[in-house]
């Protein structure tokens, strides 16, 4: 079976024989307080950083997922509020999220997925951590991390989790970068990923947080020793630095992917009925690519693609019967994507 789904999405072929490895050396079997797992976590997080390019100073951390990445920002950074940029349904969920946590200290901006973030950006005083979903999956639009002036004091904290390991980000340009690895990191669901700056780590200090399994306070005293807060996914850490050993920098992945991205909607454009749902390329996600129609069509080209062993993405949101979705994430072959064009056309 070819998947396009965008998450949980197509994971590396080569982890069928790294979960053999997991077993054959023992790192399953070893207690996470030992030495072998913490040279293990050690190995991974310094991998994670040399592929991805995140800044020496910056602390990695591992947790269950993304949702749980969520609850530390809203328990461990936010004392005065957050203030919550988006424009699709997951967006939507952090900062619903948020709201049950901090109540009304939590605040919203929503604005259309043909405005660049840019030009509605407006920093707030009273904002502890300005929340913006880097990378809109519901809706395959995406923020240029480099673009973003953000000229506030306030932390910037992004979820990346359908872009991290597909594109390169501008890492000073954010102080929490939270993800999931099931997408472009080619890994099965079931661990977090949350990368903080020197600043984000200084704040949590100064309201001093430390109610929780998982407060950052709690979490970055551990993995200083490289430990962990509470028994991890000794697996997915396993194999998210055996991934890393094989992959290549994030500038090769990035450029090959946002070209695959260019070459398959223009595709889209040229050869087929169908339409991008973002026509402005410089808001289009370069991970997930939405193509509308109508409810019919996308049935019908759904039912064919599973006759041709291959699963599209459902619409999502405000977008469920409309759209379809195409991920681009690095696992994915060339040829898949040929598969992909040669049914489209038809």
């Amino acid at each position: 079976m070819i998947t396009f789904y965008p998450g949980p999405s197509k994971i590396y072929p080569q982890i069928a024989s790294y979960l053999q490895d997991a077993v054959h050396e023992g790192i399953l079997s070893q207690n996470h307080r030992s030495q072998a797992f913490m040279d293990m976590l050690q190995n991974c997080i310094t991998l994670f950083k040399q592929k991805l390019n995140i800044p020496q100073q910056y602390h990695v951390y591992f947790t269950s997922s993304a949702t749980e990445c969520w609850e530390i920002v809203a328990q461990s950074l936010t004392n005065a509020g957050s203030l919550h940029y988006y424009n699709g349904a997951f967006g939507q969920k952090w900062f619903e999220y948020t709201q049950k946590l901090i109540g009304d200290k939590a605040q919203k901006y929503v604005y259309g997925i043909d405005e660049p973030l840019q030009t509605v950006w407006q920093s707030k005083a009273d904002a502890d951590v300005i929340c913006i979903t880097q990378n809109e999956t519901s809706n395959a639009t995406q923020v240029e991390t480099a673009l973003l002036a953000a000229n506030t004091n306030a932390l910037l904290a992004w979820d990346v989790t359908s872009s991290i390991g597909g594109i390169e980000l501008d890492w000073h340009k954010g102080d929490i970068w939270l993800a999931s690895v099931q997408k472009c990191l080619g890994l099965p669901a079931g661990l977090g990923v949350m990368v903080c700056s020197p600043k984000a780590i200084a704040q949590a200090k100064i309201i001093g947080e430390n109610k929780h399994y998982n407060s950052l306070l709690f979490v970055h005293e551990n993995f200083e020793k490289y430990q962990t807060h509470y028994t991890p996914n000794v697996l997915g850490i396993y194999l998210l630095g055996r991934v890393m050993e094989q992959v290549r920098n994030i500038t090769e992945i990035a450029d090959k992917l946002k070209a695959r991205n260019n070459d398959f909607c223009q595709f889209i454009e040229q050869q087929t009925n169908w339409k991008l749902l973002i026509q402005d390329k410089t808001l289009r996600s370069d991970t997930v690519i939405a193509l509308k129609g109508d409810a019919d069509a996308i049935r019908q080209i759904k039912l064919k693609a599973k006759d041709a062993g291959i699963t599209l993405g459902n619409g999502y949101g405000n977008w469920k019967e409309t759209t379809f979705r195409v991920a681009n994430f690095p696992a994915i072959e060339d040829w898949e994507f040929e598969k992909l064009k040669t049914l489209l056309r038809q």
